[in-house]
């Protein structure tokens, strides 16, 4: 596991967002919040409103299949609270932020280890595998283990339901999780909006607090968002990590 810290002047004892990149599983880097948006416009931004930020990598899809890359992310929370006192962090305040897979990544962990979350931010993430599968096979994915989905899992989905049902947030959600910011572009047509709305009734139905906000006309990756409108999204999850921290 590899990481980068980025840390707010005279850090002591900040809550901290623990931020996992997108990519299908299969690419990205924790050197990237987000595709179109800017390092200023994305880390510098948390930092700004007084949150140290952890960028993990995880292993991806080409070198390991699930759940290790679950196993990572519980890797940086683990590495959160060996090293809190030595760079002025506060592992009781941890907030983790994910986007496309790493939002999928984000769930899973809090589901396994709520008591080390304090909240989740899912940005338009898969978190229904088998409606995956379906909306794969719409767009002409043949079914033969090449989804991106798939990939992850090494084998097509509907082959392995248990190993699949373990990887979809939406069926695992439970009673006692952190609260869910969720966001998703309603325009979106590499992971469809349903996806996230699917997450949110499955937490609410367990009694989980969730904010859900569906952008209007924005694709994957907040494409087709102007500046004002990543800046506002930005925001939200922002506000919700300073309440959930707080």
């Amino acid at each position: 596991m590899s990481l980068d810290l980025h840390l707010p002047a005279d850090a002591r004892a900040v809550p901290v967002v623990l931020e996992l990149h997108g990519g299908g599983w299969r690419v990205g880097s924790r050197a990237v919040f987000t595709p179109l948006v800017s390092k200023e416009r994305s880390f510098d931004r948390i930092v700004a409103a007084g949150f140290a930020v952890v960028a993990a990598d995880y292993r991806l899809s080409g070198e390991a299949h699930f759940p290790a890359q679950v196993d990572d992310v519980l890797a940086a929370l683990d590495w959160i609270d060996m090293h809190a006192e030595e760079f002025g962090l506060d592992a009781s305040r941890v907030v983790l932020w994910g986007g496309s897979a790493g939002a999928t990544l984000a769930a899973l962990a809090a589901m396994r280890r709520p008591q080390a979350v304090r909240g989740v931010i899912d940005w338009y993430g898969p978190a229904d595998l088998f409606e995956m599968a379906a909306f794969t096979a719409q767009k002409g994915v043949d079914g033969a283990g090449t989804s991106r989905e798939d990939l992850w899992l090494g084998a097509p989905v509907l082959s392995i339901p248990d190993r699949a049902a373990a990887a979809s947030p939406a069926r695992q959600a439970a009673a006692g999780l952190p609260p869910f910011h969720i966001a998703h572009g309603s325009a979106d047509t590499e992971v469809p909006p349903v996806q996230s709305e699917l997450l949110a009734d499955a937490l609410r139905a367990v009694g989980v607090d969730v904010e859900l906000h569906l952008e209007p006309g924005a694709g994957h990756f907040w494409k087709g968002a102007d500046d004002d409108a990543t800046a506002a999204l930005f925001d939200r999850a922002i506000a919700f990590a300073i309440r959930v921290t707080s």
